[in-house]
């Protein structure tokens, strides 16, 4: 069973969206903003770009009204495959403020 990958790493206000459920990044966002942060990135790519929209929305909308989007950073970036071929994934991160 491969390592699975940290929804947030300590000291830093990054939350990087996978394929976990939709309300522990959530959770994870809430967690942070009520620990002091002031601003938290939401990143993601590919296919998982809406998910990060999902979680910006829940979390603005349900749970803190006063979080606001700061900004949006659209992006390609460039991944080498395990075979060595490169593959061009759009990726996103949301800015968000309290």
């Amino acid at each position: 069973m491969g390592e699975r990958e940290p929804v947030h790493r300590p000291g830093d206000n990054s939350i990087y969206i996978g394929r976990k459920d939709l309300m522990g990044y959530v959770l994870a966002a809430v967690t942070m903003f009520t620990n002091g942060a002031k601003e938290m990135h939401i990143k993601a790519r590919g296919n998982l770009i809406s998910r990060a929209v999902d979680v910006a929305e829940i979390l603005r909308h349900r749970y803190l009204s006063e979080v606001k989007i700061k900004g949006i950073n659209i992006s390609t970036d460039e991944l080498t495959s395990d075979d060595g071929s490169r593959v061009k994934v759009s990726a996103i991160e949301i800015i968000l403020e309290k």
